[in-house]
C-alpha cells in the first residue's frame, strides 16, 4: 500500500480535482467549463494523491463575508471530496487539518453535505435557513400596488453593473452574505440550458425606487405543468435582494401572484424572513428549518477583534482547540460597540468555550448560553454567560444566499 501525500495543487489538477470531487457528489462535471477554470485557485487548493493519482482534493476560494458590523475575509471552502477507494485512510482529515492551519484568514466558512463530519474539525453550524414550498393558490398575499416602471426587467449584461452594489448594501445589513467578484457574478449569472434542469430561462426582476435606481431584485424560474384540472406552473425562486420595505413587498408580491403559477420554492430564507408578515395563511408557506453556513475560526484573537458586539464586554474567554494547537488559551475580550481587542492572557477564565462553539455563535444568530445548557460552554464566572451571549448576539439573523 503507498502512502498517501498531500500537496498544493496546480493549474493542471482542475480536471482531476473536478473529477473525484464530481464523483465523491454523484454528477458530472462539466467538460468544457473555462469559467471555472478561471476562478480556479489552484494555490488555495489541496489534493491527496496515492501514487501519481489524485484520490482527495479541497480547495479554499478568495471571497469576503459579512459578519457583525463588519465585512471580512473568509476562506469559502469547496470541492471537498475522496475517491470512495480511498475511505477511512485518513484522507479527509489530513486534507482538512492542513488547510484550516494554512489559511491566512481569521475564519474560514462552508456550506456541508455531510453535517457530521465537520464539527469534527472544529467547524459550527453558524446559519440556520429556511425552505419554503408555497402553495400560491392558498397563501393569500398582499396585492401591493406599483407605479408604471416601478418593477422591471434586466438582461445579463444589464444585470453585471446593477445588481453587485444591492448584494454589497446587503451585506452591510445582514451578516452571513457571501461577497462576489466580477468573476463569481458572472459564473453566478450564468444560464447553460443544461443546468437549467427543465425550467425557463433565468428572469431578473427589478424594483426602482421613486429616483428610477433599483434598490432590489429577484432572480427566480418558471417551469410548465399541466394537470386535468389546469396550469399547475411552477416557481422556482434563486435569490431576492431588497434593500427597503417597498422593494421587498412588490417583489414578493409579484412572485406570489403569478398567473397560471401553482407552487413557489425558495431555498436561502432567513430564520427572520419577513415574508410572514406578507401572507394571511402561514400554514401554506411549508416551511423547513436547515443548517447553512458552517463556521470555523482559525485565529481566535483576530477573528474576535474583527467583528462588533450588541453590547459592551469584558471578559476572559478559554478556547480549546485540538486541530489548531495555537488557537487554544486564554484571552481577554474587551468590546464596546464601535471597537473590539482581544488579546492572550494569563488571567483566570471567566467562560471555556470550544473552538466550534466559538464559530456557531461567531455570527450572532445562535446563542452562547443554547451550549452552556448541555455543557459545551462553562461558566466559571456568575453573571459572564448572560454578558458574553448579549454581546455575541445580533439583531437580525445570519443567512446565507447561495451554496459555493
Amino acid at each position: 500500500m503507498t502512502e498517501i501525500a498531500v500537496r498544493v495543487g496546480v493549474a493542471e489538477d482542475y480536471e482531476a480535482m473536478s473529477a473525484v470531487f464530481g464523483t465523491a457528489m454523484m454528477f458530472d462535471p462539466s467538460g468544457d467549463d473555462e469559467l471555472g477554470k478561471r476562478l480556479f485557485e489552484p494555490e488555495r487548493a489541496l489534493v491527496a494523491t496515492d501514487g501519481e493519482e489524485i484520490v482527495g482534493t479541497t480547495k479554499a476560494l478568495t471571497r469576503d463575508l459579512s459578519v457583525p458590523g463588519a465585512v471580512v475575509p473568509a476562506a469559502h471552502v469547496t470541492g471537498v471530496g475522496v475517491r470512495a477507494t480511498h475511505r477511512r485512510r485518513g484522507v479527509m482529515s489530513a486534507l482538512i487539518g492542513r488547510q484550516l492551519r494554512e489559511v491566512p484568514e481569521a475564519i474560514a466558512v462552508l456550506w456541508a453535505s455531510e453535517p457530521g463530519i465537520y464539527g469534527r474539525f472544529g467547524y459550527g453550524a453558524a446559519t440556520r435557513g429556511v425552505s419554503y414550498e408555497i402553495d400560491l393558490h392558498r397563501v393569500g398575499p398582499p396585492v401591493v400596488p406599483t407605479r408604471p416602471g416601478e418593477l422591471g426587467e434586466l438582461t445579463v449584461d444589464e444585470a453585471y453593473k446593477e445588481l453587485p452594489p444591492l448584494l454589497r448594501a446587503l451585506q452591510e445589513r445582514r451578516p452571513g452574505v457571501s461577497g462576489r467578484s466580477e468573476l463569481k457574478w458572472q459564473r453566478h449569472l450564468e444560464d447553460k440550458k443544461e443546468d437549467r434542469g427543465g425550467r425557463t430561462a433565468r428572469q431578473i426582476l427589478v424594483h426602482r425606487d421613486e429616483t428610477g435606481a433599483i434598490d432590489g431584485y429577484a432572480l427566480w424560474r418558471g417551469k410548465m405543468n399541466w394537470q386535468a384540472a389546469g396550469p399547475t406552473n411552477e416557481v422556482r425562486l434563486e435569490e431576492l435582494v431588497a434593500l427597503e420595505p417597498t422593494a421587498y413587498k412588490a417583489l414578493w408580491s409579484y412572485l406570489l401572484t403569478m398567473d397560471l403559477a401553482a407552487t413557489l420554492a425558495y431555498g436561502y430564507a432567513a430564520l427572520d424572513e419577513p415574508l410572514l408578515q406578507l401572507v394571511t395563511t402561514p400554514t401554506a408557506m411549508g416551511r423547513r428549518l436547515g443548517e447553512s453556513l458552517w463556521l470555523r475560526v482559525t485565529d481566535v484573537p483576530r477573528a474576535l477583534e474583527q467583528r462588533r458586539y450588541a453590547a459592551a464586554v469584558d471578559l476572559v474567554i478559554e478556547v480549546t482547540d485540538e486541530l489548531i494547537p495555537a488557537n487554544a488559551g486564554r484571552y481577554r475580550l474587551t468590546a464596546d460597540g464601535t471597537t473590539a481587542r482581544c488579546a492572550r492572557t494569563d488571567d483566570p477564565a471567566d467562560l471555556t468555550i470550544p473552538v466550534g462553539e466559538l464559530g456557531a455563535t461567531y455570527l450572532g444568530g445562535r446563542q452562547l448560553a443554547e451550549f452552556a445548557l448541555t455543557g459545551r460552554v462553562v461558566e466559571h464566572t456568575p453573571g459572564a454567560l448572560n454578558s458574553a451571549t448579549i454581546a455575541f448576539s445580533w439583531p437580525v439573523h445570519p443567512v446565507s444566499i447561495e451554496v459555493f
